[in-house]
């Protein structure tokens, strides 16, 4: 296992993420506690000493799960990081009461790692806002040693993560990012890398395999990267992208079952960064996957003035291009939460002015019909 040195521990370098464990009857509620347990056992056997949950994860039953399968071996052994659930505004005056229920369900007196979670355009302005003390409690628990090292998950675009890090970026010692080949140009990944080492931030990384999507390539997709490199699995290949990036310190990965996670271990015993060559062809690769379904919106705003209903179209768009590649998600629906309804792409009216205006020639009525019957369906 290859470690990597945060401040004055040796992490390795790929860690337990809790979200995805195996469940019985494919109910996300009910965590298959002996499998749980077996995958534990083979990341420790492997020597991955992080694990992350969170209180949503699983129902809440992650926590409680991972606290179990955790208790077994001595505390020294291991990192764990939890996250206080902002996801859900209505936890926003509950800070305290759910931090000492996360203590009670992972049987730990202290957290190693914990972080803001998701922070995004939904709940900036609640994560800022005083009176909820959610910054003034858990600067207060890190004093105290209950945490002991404090951060933040990030899904918003790059005003939220600026907003954050004014905000709170001196106190910040890593930020949890979505961050994969794909998403390095697709969600604007290098800019918010190029920022947070501004700050001297290093990142944590989720979805380094976009759920998966990252592991399926079609036969046409892989047979490039198999031409670079033939011995190197095509999952490995999104770990050997992030292994290029100085700044990536934590790369987690949410496995499922035992041979995903042999399989990972198994990567994560070399260091092997891509050259020059390899990330321009892997770039090559990440942008074909893309251009299947994404509308290649510029972002000029030409069509912006000519809407009757003030629609912000190339936002729209993004989050279109996004929930189109994904297949779905939470992340535009997360994002058109924060805008007024009469905002949403529910709200064109198909008069195609803008589409007048529009130097790429979008079908933008259509992708806002299309937008709309996908957030339904």
């Amino acid at each position: 296992m290859i470690y990597k040195t945060f401040q004055d521990l040796e992490l390795s370098a790929l860690g337990m993420g809790c979200m995805r464990l195996p469940v019985i009857d494919g109910d996300d509620a009910k965590v298959d506690e002996a499998a749980a347990f077996q995958m534990v056992d083979e990341a420790m056997a492997g020597g991955v000493n992080y694990y992350d949950t969170a209180w949503g994860y699983h129902s809440g039953n992650s926590e409680l799960a991972l606290g179990k399968a955790l208790a077994r071996y001595p505390r020294e052994k291991f990192y764990i990081a939890d996250k206080f659930p902002g996801y859900d505004l209505a936890n926003m005056p509950k800070v305290k009461e759910i931090f000492e229920e996360q203590l009670k369900k992972c049987q730990v007196d202290h957290f190693d790692f914990y972080l803001f979670h998701n922070v995004c355009e939904m709940n900036i302005d609640a994560y800022l806002d005083p009176k909820y003390g959610i910054y003034d409690y858990l600067m207060e628990q890190k004093k105290n040693g209950r945490i002991r090292h404090l951060g933040f998950s990030c899904h918003g675009a790059m005003p939220v993560l600026k907003r954050f890090l004014e905000a709170y970026g001196k106190d910040m010692e890593f930020c949890q990012l979505q961050l994969n080949y794909i998403d390095w140009t697709f969600q604007n990944g290098k800019e918010k890398v190029d920022l947070l080492n501004e700050y001297h931030i290093p990142v944590w990384v989720m979805e380094p395999l976009r759920g998966g999507r990252l592991a399926r390539l079609s036969d046409q997709e892989a047979a490039p990267l198999k031409a670079m490199r033939p011995d190197e699995t095509i999952p490995a290949w999104a770990f050997r992208f992030l292994q290029s990036i100085p700044s990536v310190t934590m790369v987690l990965s949410g496995m499922s079952d035992l041979e995903q996670m042999k399989a990972n271990i198994a990567t994560f015993q070399t260091e092997a960064p891509l050259n020059e060559k390899e990330m321009a062809g892997l770039m090559e690769v990440a942008g074909g996957m893309v251009s299947q379904t994404a509308l290649p919106c510029t972002a000029c705003h030409y069509c912006v003035s000519h809407c009757p209903k003030g629609l912000n179209i190339p936002e729209l768009l993004a989050l279109y291009n996004e929930h189109s590649f994904t297949g779905g998600g939470f992340l535009a629906p997360m994002a058109l939460s924060a805008i007024p309804q009469d905002k949403w792409p529910s709200a064109c009216i198909g008069c195609r002015s803008c589409e007048k205006v529009c130097p790429q020639q979008l079908k933008i009525s259509e992708a806002m019909a299309d937008f709309t019957a996908k957030l339904n369906g």
